[in-house]
């Protein structure tokens, strides 16, 4: 149990480092949740500070993902006794709640998109690029990230339960649906982060993106 909740703390602290903040102040002086839509993410970074905070951010938050799910993946190969899937899904849930309410920076930050995209590249590829290539298509076509990030959320979780294959951490004789439970918490939680986003699309008052500035 102690091995759990150290992979926990470990991962939380790791999604707490907020780079959009980090960045926003470096580069433009201020704290990017004070302008623009308040989100400490590379959304609002692209709208409030520019191309290159963005991709700075979009990079290092997806990062964060990926590092968790690595140190879980390392100890898990360690430490032989341990439920090397549960170590996985444990970090992948804290790194985004990190994200989330960083303990760093006051409980605020940001909505766990890109850091769930890290968590899915590493976790099992496949399902990553087609969450990804997902959200993108829809994002280009509606011009609204909100709506290309809620839908590959609703996707994840479906996905499990159809591929079996390309897990980086999957014990023979189990299939891909061990991770439904854990793909339907990461779902809810970047949902919840959309709350808003959510009733703006629901209102067809949401806000669109221009990739083109």
């Amino acid at each position: 149990m102690a091995l759990y909740i150290i992979i926990a703390v470990i991962a939380y602290c790791i999604g707490s480092i907020n780079f959009s903040v980090i960045i926003s102040k470096k580069m433009a002086g201020f704290d990017i949740r004070e302008k623009g839509s308040g989100n400490a993410g590379s959304t609002n970074m692209l709208r409030s500070v520019g191309k290159k905070a963005a991709a700075l951010t979009l990079i290092c938050d997806i990062l964060k993902g990926i590092v968790a799910i690595i140190i879980a993946i390392i100890i898990g190969n360690i430490i032989s006794d341990s439920n090397k899937e549960l170590l996985l899904q444990i970090a992948g849930i804290a790194v985004v709640i990190g994200h989330t309410f960083p303990i760093f920076f006051g409980f605020k930050g940001g909505k766990g998109v890109a850091t769930s995209l890290g968590i899915l590249l590493i976790s099992n590829w496949k399902i990553g690029l087609i969450c990804l290539v997902f959200a993108l298509v829809l994002m280009i076509l509606t011009k609204m990230v909100s709506l290309g990030s809620c839908a590959a959320a609703i996707l994840f979780p479906v996905l499990t339960l159809f591929i079996n294959d390309s897990y980086t951490v999957l014990t023979d004789g189990k299939s891909g649906s061990t991770y439904f439970i854990y793909s339907v918490i990461l779902a809810v939680i970047v949902l919840y982060n959309h709350r808003s986003n959510i009733k703006r699309l629901l209102n067809g008052t949401e806000n669109k993106i221009s990739f083109s500035k």
